[in-house]
This record gives C-alpha cells, sequence and structure tokens, in this order.
C-alpha cells in the first residue's frame, strides 16, 4: 500500500488538539500532517501543481489531513494564529481550483516571524516552495521550527547592529526538502502570485553550527592543528557554536545593503561572473569578522580598566573571538571544498581567504601541519575586507565591466586562475566591446581551480562534508 493511500485512509475525523508546542513534533496531529505532506509532494511536478486530473481525489484527501493537522496544532502557536488561518484557506483554495500553481501569497504575507524573536518561541511553518541549496521543485514543505535570540544577540541587534529582517532558527523536523544542505527559509522561495515586500529571512544557526562542528573537527585532525583553546570548546558545545553563528550571521546579513556598494551588489536574477558573487559573501563575512574584533577590543579593554560588563556584554566578548574563528575555519575548512566546481563562489571566497593568510604570513603549512599566527590573523582578515571595500568603493565611479575586471584582478592577485582561462590571458577586443554577456561566458566553470593543498584535502573531507547533508544540532 503507498504512503498516498494509507495516509488517505487514515484520516478519520480531527486529531486531537495540541496545546503546548514544546511537544508538539511528537503529537499525532503533527505526525498527520508530515504524512500528508510528504505524500502530497509525491502528486506534484517541478512548478507545485498536480497537473494529473486523476490524481485529484487523493490531492483532496491529503490537504484535508494537512488541513486537519493545523487546526489541531494552531492552539499551540497562538502567535502565528493569523498565518495558520491563513494557510488553511490557500490549501483549501488550492483544491477547490483543481490544484493548479499553488499561490500561498495570502498566508506568506501573515506569517512574520521576525515579530517573535524570543528565545525558544516555536513557529509551525508549511508552504509550497523551494529550498536553497535543496530542492529546486515547489513542493509543499513542512517544519516545526524554534527562535534562536540569546539576550545578548537581542542587545547587539538593538544597538549598532540592527536588523529587523534577520531571523534565527533550530530545526525541530522537517519534511524531505530539508533533508538536504538547505540552512535557510527564505519567503521568495514561497509559490505565490506576486512578489511581496519582503519582511523577514531566516536562517537555521544549528544547522550550520552542527556541520561546522563536524567538519572542522575532522579538517583539523587532517592538518594536524592544534586549536586554540576557545575554538577547540566551540566543538564540543553545540548550544556555543549555535550563538556564535548567529552572531556571525545578524552581522553578515545587514551588511549585504550597507557600505559603499555598486548599486546593489548581490541581485539574484542579475547575470554576472560568479566571482563577483564570491567577494560579495566574503565582504560581509570581512565585516562580521572586523566588527566581532572591534567588540572583543572595545569590551577588554573596558575589563583592564576595571569596568564591570553586563551580562549581556561578557556573552558578547566571550562570543566575539569565536566568531572570528567560525568565519576563518567555516571558510577555509567547508566551504572551499563544499559542492562541485561548477561556477562554485563560495567556495572561491574559501579558498581566497586561505591564500591571502598564508600569502601575508599568518597562516603555515609546513610539515604537513598547519599553523597559524593568531596575533596577527586579526589584522591581515580585516585587511581582505579592506581591499573588497576599496575595490566597492572604486567601483560607483566605473562602469559595470570595467568593475567585473577590477574585481577579477584582485582575486588573482591572490588565486591562480586556470590555465586555459580567456579572463587571465586577456579578453579579446571583440568581448571588450561587446556586451557584458560576453564578458559572463568566458568565465570558465572553474576559473579558480583548488590548489594542491585544497586537492588532497578535499579527498580526505569528501565522506565527512557529504555526512552532513541534513544534519541538525542533536545529531552529534
Amino acid at each position: 500500500m503507498s504512503i498516498i493511500t494509507s495516509t488517505s485512509q487514515a484520516i478519520i475525523g480531527e486529531p486531537e488538539v495540541v496545546e503546548d508546542a514544546a511537544t508538539a513534533e511528537t503529537s499525532a496531529a503533527w505526525a498527520q500532517l508530515k504524512a500528508a505532506a510528504i505524500a502530497i509532494r509525491e502528486l506534484q511536478v517541478q512548478d507545485g501543481s498536480i497537473p494529473d486530473a486523476a490524481r485529484h481525489a487523493a490531492a483532496r484527501e491529503l490537504v484535508s489531513a494537512i488541513t486537519a493537522g493545523i487546526r489541531a496544532l494552531a492552539p499551540a502557536f497562538p502567535h502565528d494564529a493569523e498565518y495558520l488561518a491563513a494557510s488553511i484557506r490557500d490549501f483549501d483554495r488550492w483544491a477547490a481550483e483543481g490544484f493548479g500553481v499553488p499561490d500561498f501569497l495570502d498566508s506568506l504575507v501573515a506569517f512574520q516571524p521576525q515579530q517573535h524573536r524570543v528565545d525558544g518561541i516555536r513557529h509551525l511553518v508549511i508552504f509550497p516552495m523551494y529550498t536553497q541549496n535543496g530542492s529546486s521543485d515547489r513542493l509543499v514543505e513542512a517544519l516545526i521550527v524554534e527562535t534562536i535570540w540569546p539576550e545578548f544577540i537581542a542587545e547587539l541587534e538593538a544597538g549598532d547592529y540592527g536588523n529587523k529582517l534577520f531571523v534565527s532558527l533550530r530545526l525541530v523536523d522537517f519534511t524531505p526538502g530539508y533533508d538536504t544542505n538547505s540552512a535557510v527559509l527564505f519567503p521568495e522561495t514561497v509559490a505565490m502570485r506576486e512578489i511581496p515586500s519582503f519582511t523577514w529571512g531566516a536562517i537555521f544557526q544549528d544547522r550550520e553550527a552542527a556541520r561546522y562542528r563536524r567538519v572542522v573537527r575532522a579538517a583539523s585532525e587532517i592538518t594536524n592543528l592544534d586549536l586554540p583553546e576557545r575554538a577547540a570548546a566551540m566543538l564540543d558545545d553545540q548550544s556555543l557554536a549555535e550563538r556564535a553563528f548567529v552572531m556571525w550571521d545578524i552581522i553578515h546579513d545587514r551588511t549585504h545593503m550597507r557600505g559603499d556598494l555598486p548599486f546593489d551588489p548581490f541581485m539574484i536574477k542579475q547575470r554576472m561572473p560568479f566571482f563577483l558573487y564570491s567577494l560579495e559573501e566574503m565582504r560581509c563575512d570581512m565585516t562580521a569578522f572586523r566588527e566581532s574584533v572591534k567588540i572583543q577590543r572595545a569590551l577588554t579593554a573596558r575589563v583592564e580598566a576595571g569596568e564591570e560588563l553586563t551580562a549581556a556584554e561578557q556573552e558578547m566578548l566571550e562570543h566575539a573571538p569565536l566568531v572570528q574563528y567560525a568565519v576563518i575555519f567555516d571558510r577555509i575548512f567547508r566551504f572551499a571544498i563544499t559542492g562541485n566546481r561548477t561556477r562554485n563562489y563560495d567556495a572561491v571566497g574559501g579558498q581566497l581567504l586561505f591564500a591571502w593568510l598564508h600569502q601575508r604570513g599568518v597562516l603555515h603549512w609546513t610539515d604537513t601541519a598547519l599553523a597559524f599566527d593568531w596575533e596577527n590573523v586579526p589584522d591581515a582578515v580585516v585587511a581582505l575586507g579592506d581591499a573588497i571595500d576599496d575595490l566597492y568603493w572604486h567601483s560607483i565611479d566605473r562602469p559595470k565591466v570595467a568593475h567585473w575586471l577590477a574585481a577579477y584582478e584582485l582575486v588573482r592577485s591572490v588565486l591562480t586562475p586556470h590555465p586555459a582561462s580567456k579572463w587571465a590571458r586577456g579578453l579579446s577586443d571583440e568581448i571588450l566591446a561587446g556586451a557584458p554577456k560576453g564578458y559572463t561566458d568566458a568565465v570558465m566553470d572553474d576559473e579558480f581551480p583548488l590548489s594542491m593543498f585544497f586537492e588532497t584535502l578535499d579527498k580526505k573531507m569528501k565522506p565527512v562534508i557529504e555526512s552532513t547533508v541534513g544534519i541538525r544540532g542533536t545529531d552529534d
């Protein structure tokens, strides 16, 4: 018997009402909702519709199971009452209109998790959507998530690092679209009739922290790296790592629209050479690193002057150096070798940071052991951020393709391009005089290949990287 048939036959009335979000994932209502969501995915095609009319009867049964599950779970999530009611209406309308391309705009607009940034508060989330680094199909996904919002993060956000759109979450349970590498929940991935003004974006810091801990632990053993005491402590403490990633991401995320920018540097649908995305992501990471250094030094100076810190400030001081370790190790150990070599801009960012630190004498690969000159690392990392900032500052006065060429020169001054690279040899007059498309087409899929160090590390780390697919904070 298929899951579709068995789930349909299991729908007998409404499941028992759930009133405590803390136990929602173990309830019969959630089990029914999740099973129905998984089953209806088998009926959907890439755009989320169910074109086969012969399957509509089964689909209606599954929608009934989903909406019954939402109604039973809703009392446990009173802060999401308006959203959950709208979700039921969107599912019912989808079924009534014959399961065309789903339109969940109304429920998406009603879902406002950024208004409930309270540590530990949970949300029931269900949309037809694709998942970044997961599935490109807009299938029904259902999740129970929990907010990570410690007091020191609330104070950072209320102070110099305001970011009203940022939401930090922990995965509690989820459907198969999140049994992947996806670590974000973005409203633009939802199936909807029109694009509204987006008011939030969420990152699953528990997944990021869990991946980091597993990968860095393995990589440090492989490279014989003697980790600093606080960096090692983060590998043994999921909660500590999560909070460090929240601090990193809240500063990173706000940076995308701040600074001397070449208008909008990170328009997702804008076609441009992939190394431009590398530099934008690195600019935001380097800003998070720079600001954590600034916070650490300022608070340390106050302590040394005999001033007493508040509890939140003490946590900021504790986590600021952890952010610095996280940026460095996540970038060079995970980003550099995760994914394929087809326009992998995150990988180039990791390669760039490693080579920059090595060439400035603060990272050493000697006698098959990796070592850092930690006293001088902060200034070297900040210098990379300064170089990217300087590129951006000059770009405001440059044509687009001139900015692209200058960006390439910055990257190639650190990384060695592919020997067959048209960009490295010098683009032809025909390309230079033509449309931007010609510039982009001339970039190789693997414009900056892995160094011998990373080729070897990649082979040794591949099983570890693959093991992090679908990881959650409770897996280690």
